[in-house]
Formats: C-alpha cells, sequence, structure tokens
C-alpha cells in the first residue's frame, strides 16, 4: 500500500510540474502559429485530444481504486452493532451513504464524461443557456427532497436514542479520571444511587459518596470492570473529576462526554451477551470495551475498562455478591446522621457492626455514670 501511495505522490508531483511550466509558457506570451490556429482564430491545444481522454481514464482508475479501498478496509470498519439504537443508527447510516454515493459517482462520472465528449472540435457549435426553469427546479427540489429525507428520519432516531430512560432501567454511574474509569452501582435493595457532593472526595470516597443519603448505603464500586445486563435498559449516568474525557463504547454505539462539573447520561439496551459475541467471533478472549476518546493526557492511551454483559439472572447474583461502600470502609460510619445509622449498620460486617453496639453502649453508660456522679 505504502508503495502504491509513494507512487501515486510521484506522478502527481511531476503533474504539477508539467502544469507550472505549461503556465509559465503562456504567461511568456507564447502565441499559436497558423497550423495551430482554427478557422475562427482560436488556439487549438495539440494536447486537447489527450487530455479529454486522460481525464475520463483518471475518473475510471479513481473509481476503481475507491471500490478496491471500501472492500479492503471493510474488516476495519465498526463491529456489527450489540444495542438496540445501535442497529437502528448504523442502518441509517448506510442508508445516507448510500445516497450520498449515488449522488458522488452520478455527478462525477458526467463530469468526467463531458470533459471527454466535449471537448474542443473544430466546427462544433455550443448550444448556450442562460437561464433555464426546468434544470433549475429539477437540481433544487430533487435534492431537497432526499435531503429533508434524511434529516427527518435522522431526527427521528436521535430524538430516540436521547429521549429519558425507561423507568425500569438499570442504572450505572460511570466517573473518568486521569487514567482510568470507576464504577458506581446502586445496591440490591434498590435501583437508587446514592447522592455525591465532590466536597466529600477523598483518596477512599472518590466519588464523593453522602453517607448523609440512605440510598447511598448499599453502593458498591468497581475500577477494573463494569457488568450490565443484557435485553435490559441500562442508564450510564456519565462525570469527570479532572478533566475532560468521553465514554465510548464502539460495540454498543455508545459515546458521550464526560466533563467536569457537568454530569451527563445516555442510556441503551443491549442485545449481545459477552459469551454470544465470543462464540460468534470464535475468539474465547473477546471482551467489550469501555475507552477515552478524548484526548486527556500523556496515559489517554491506556483508559481502557472491561466490559461484560451477561443475563440478567447472572447478572443480578453478581450485584448480591458485591461488597457495598459502606461494608467495605466500616470507618465511614462515623460520616452517617445518628439518626440514619440504624440503617446503615446492617450494611457493615458482623464483627464491626457488634463493635460499634459495644462502644456506643459503653459510650452511653460513661455517660450516664458521669451524670449520677454530678448529681
Amino acid at each position: 500500500m505504502a508503495i502504491i501511495i509513494g507512487i501515486l505522490a510521484i506522478v502527481f508531483i511531476v503533474m504539477t510540474v508539467m502544469v507550472l511550466g505549461k503556465t509559465q509558457s503562456l504567461l511568456k506570451g507564447i502565441r499559436p502559429t497558423d497550423s495551430e490556429t482554427s478557422s475562427e482564430g482560436e488556439y487549438v491545444d495539440d494536447a486537447n485530444n489527450f487530455n479529454g481522454y486522460a481525464m475520463f481514464v483518471f475518473w475510471v482508475i479513481s473509481v476503481v481504486g475507491v471500490v478496491w479501498s471500501f472492500l479492503y478496509y471493510r474488516e476495519d470498519f465498526l463491529p456489527e452493532a450489540a444495542s438496540v439504537h445501535g442497529k437502528e443508527t448504523d442502518y441509517w447510516f448506510w442508508v445516507s451513504m448510500a445516497v450520498i454515493m449515488v449522488g458522488f459517482f452520478v455527478v462525477n462520472s458526467l463530469l468526467f464524461f463531458f470533459a471527454y465528449k466535449y471537448r474542443f472540435k473544430k466546427g462544433r457549435v455550443a448550444t448556450f443557456y442562460p437561464h433555464n426553469n426546468k434544470l433549475e427546479v429539477i437540481w433544487t427540489v430533487i435534492p431537497a427532497i432526499i435531503m429533508a429525507g434524511l434529516v427527518f428520519s435522522g431526527l427521528k432516531v436521535w430524538t430516540d436514542v436521547m429521549a429519558d430512560a425507561p423507568a425500569d432501567a438499570e442504572v450505572v454511574e460511570i466517573m473518568g479520571k486521569q487514567f482510568g474509569w470507576q464504577v458506581r452501582y446502586p445496591g440490591v435493595d434498590d435501583n437508587k444511587l446514592g447522592k455525591y457532593n465532590f466536597k466529600l472526595t477523598d483518596a477512599t470516597n472518590e466519588f464523593g459518596i453522602d453517607l448523609a443519603d440512605e440510598n447511598s448505603f448499599d453502593d458498591f464500586t468497581s475500577n477494573t470492570e463494569m457488568h450490565i445486563p443484557v435485553g435490559k435498559p441500562v442508564l450510564l449516568k456519565i462525570r469527570a473529576r479532572d478533566v475532560l474525557h468521553s465514554v465510548f463504547i464502539p460495540h454498543m454505539r455508545v459515546k458521550m462526554d464526560a466533563v467536569p462539573g457537568m454530569p451527563t447520561k445516555f442510556w441503551f439496551t443491549p442485545t449481545q451477551t459477552t459469551d454470544q459475541a465470543r462464540a460468534e467471533l470464535g475468539n474465547p478472549e473477546f471482551d467489550f470495551e469501555i475507552a477515552c476518546t478524548e484526548v486527556c493526557g500523556r496515559s489517554h492511551f491506556a483508559m481502557k475498562l472491561r466490559l461484560i454483559v451477561e443475563d440478567e439472572a447472572t447478572y443480578n447474583k453478581w450485584k448480591r455478591e458485591q461488597k457495598p461502600f459502606l461494608a467495605m470502609n466500616p470507618d465511614y460510619i462515623e460520616k452517617v446522621p445518628a439518626n440514619l445509622k440504624a440503617k446503615a449498620m446492617k450494611y457493615l460486617p458482623v464483627e464491626e457492626s457488634t463493635n460499634l453496639v459495644v462502644a456506643e453502649d459503653e459510650a452511653t453508660a460513661g455517660g450516664a455514670g458521669t451524670q449520677a456522679a454530678l448529681k
């Protein structure tokens, strides 16, 4: 391929030099001889026929090259979509490409063909149209109708894709930071993520989970992989902790910027599990992937996250096996308001919960003894 590109580059350079040389000759005031002049006194270039043939041959070679490159690089196109909206998006993308390519080939074929067919010939008289209403209507109305069809069909798909997620959608939060993705899930008790506050962010609580909200008690986190169920709407709540990132799941046709200070979202419905994709591709090592498509720093290239799509039963079983953030970090019980600690206690490990009760009892007893002594 590199050799072909090199040869073409050399050809174009040579052609450029030839054109410049021809231009310089004309600028120097070279005038045609009598034998080079038509009966009308107009200059006739000896290379006129050659140029007409060459332009037509150039277009034929270009068409062959375009078709060949499309077929050759087809395997490098995005893989088949594994989401509901992705299949519809791909369909309308290829419809648009087909319409554009038909117009491209028709218009340019006529352009190069006319350059060949209507090259100068002695005695030929050109027909001049100062204005033609019929032609104006044809090349204005037809493209307008086609464009309107593409725009309105695309608008419908875009409206559906960007509509609010269904009420039963599985909610998952993904946060980008230099240089990795972190994921937070609502626990098994509800499908509600707890609130967060950037002021609560620290080395352990990187999401800034607000434990004053009881919905956060069963939330759990992951920074190694994301799990989602197949056949069920998934709502991604997206944010960034430092700089601009972009969530990109190519197989799902999901792409949405993660903007610091401005949460975004995107919902989709997966149609294929990881195991099904592996079987279809014949690759037991295949995994769906979440990548960052916004250059965010020196290690941007390594900002990837494994995405596991599984049936709903397996997904729910995996969720039940995860430990809530509060269970993994029992010291954060101190940040839970006193009136909610009883609810939060059930998420702590048994030993931690017992120790906390004993400590509270001792503190209560100590306080009572102090009050009795004062009396």
